[in-house]
């Protein structure tokens, strides 16, 4: 696992390690806050562990996530296209920001629910018949798919081809095959934005494109070409893999699945707790050191390297939430990390909780014998060390 110059050579545990990074996480943590590793991509990096390790350098203004910050020692590159909120630091990243906040409002999310209700519902419904299916095909990826469509007012999509290629970008541990990936994605977007321009309609994307704030300060079309990538790429895959870990924690866990069941009140605390639990990113997007800074005493070096925050050790360390490995619908899980913290807090989390609850609910009203349809352990995981989620969840209903 580890080589003469202590690098934890993550790339080595294979399968192992990506169904189950938890046990490696927590002996790293007892070690120490920070750790070099290889990771599963091949690149060196600085690894955080433990809450409030995590916590602090999630909001540590001295890691940036600028990619003109990187070494290019690394060797690698970013996938997505233009400029986002993902890789810009302020005074950008407080600009892109307010521009796009204004049209992702709270109040535009909570006019979704009774649409996200009739899609969850009609997609249930061609469920129904067969039985039996992989809910990540059948519900977790359809229903978020649609509603940001909808909302960006993407009017056609190709789901398989978007599908591929988004898994590919966040996901591949090759960099050629993740960068091909990137490429189709990003021509196809082009030409999604290109559309947009020619017949703009009542939607986030259109609104994007004319929003300006009090000093008439707009997207440029690099900036909508990011926010694009940012909004249908992050738009989806936070709830897919929320949904679809969700699922498996509550089927794997018949006594909180039979509690939430008898009472759904407590859906909304069952929801934290799955994103505490298996949230759907296993570490955020890439930060890189512009000056050395010090870590649990140990001192990592400026310059440009790559530095990756595990929120998913974060909200398993019993420091922060007793018996931090046991799932509990009832635990208090307010504090987790699985949205972020700090000025890069998913802006898109009310619209992934809000899909997730109407999901999930109407998943197990409609099928009260919903049951898995494989072994937990022979569930294949995504890849890499972003996303965090099963490729297929097979069940039956």
């Amino acid at each position: 696992m580890t080589t003469e110059a202590a690098i934890v050579d993550l790339a080595a545990l294979g399968e192992d390690f990506t169904r189950d990074p938890y046990p490696l996480y927590a002996s790293l943590r007892a070690q120490g806050p920070v750790h070099r590793i290889r990771m599963p991509e091949g690149p060196l990096a600085w690894l955080v562990v433990g809450y409030e390790a995590g916590r602090a350098a999630l909001a540590d203004p001295r890691l940036s996530k600028q990619w003109s910050s990187a070494s290019p020692e690394l060797g690698i590159r970013p996938v997505s296209p233009g400029v986002t909120m993902l890789s810009a630091d302020p005074p950008d990243h407080t600009r892109l920001r307010r521009l796009v906040a204004r049209e992702f409002t709270a109040r535009r999310v909570e006019r979704l629910a009774p649409r996200v209700q009739e899609i969850t519902d009609r997609l249930l419904d061609a469920m129904a018949p067969a039985g039996r299916g992989d809910l990540v095909d059948k519900l977790a990826f359809p229903l978020p798919i649609f509603i940001i469509c909808e909302l960006l007012g993407v009017p056609f999509l190709d789901q398989d081809s978007f599908r591929a290629w988004s898994n590919a970008a966040v996901g591949e541990t090759d960099p050629e095959l993740r960068m091909a990936a990137a490429g189709q994605l990003n021509r196809y977007l082009a030409d999604l934005l290109d559309d947009k321009r020619e017949r703009p309609g009542e939607d986030l994307m259109s609104a994007l494109m004319h929003a300006s704030d009090a000093d008439d300060d707009r997207l440029d079309g690099e900036e909508l070409m990011g926010m694009a990538w940012l909004l249908l790429v992050a738009g989806h895959e936070t709830t897919v893999n929320l949904v679809s870990n969700g699922v498996l924690a509550l089927l794997t866990h018949p006594d909180q699945l039979a509690a939430l069941r008898a009472d759904f009140s407590l859906l909304d605390g069952a929801v934290e707790e799955m994103l505490r639990y298996e949230g759907p990113l296993e570490t955020p997007t890439y930060r890189f050191t512009v000056d050395p800074l010090e870590i649990g005493g140990r001192t990592v070096p400026g310059g440009g390297e790559l530095v990756l925050i595990a929120i998913a050790d974060a909200d398993r360390d019993p420091e922060r939430f007793a018996e931090a490995d046991r799932f509990d619908i009832r635990r208090d899980a307010r504090g987790h990390l699985a949205f972020g913290h700090g000025i890069h807090y998913c802006l898109g989390a009310p619209l992934a909780r809000l899909e997730a609850k109407i999901a999930i609910r109407s998943l197990l009203e409609r099928f009260p014998d919903l049951a898995l349809d494989a072994h937990p352990a022979a569930l294949s995981w995504r890849t890499g060390m972003l996303i965090r989620g099963p490729q297929r969840l097979p069940a039956t209903w």
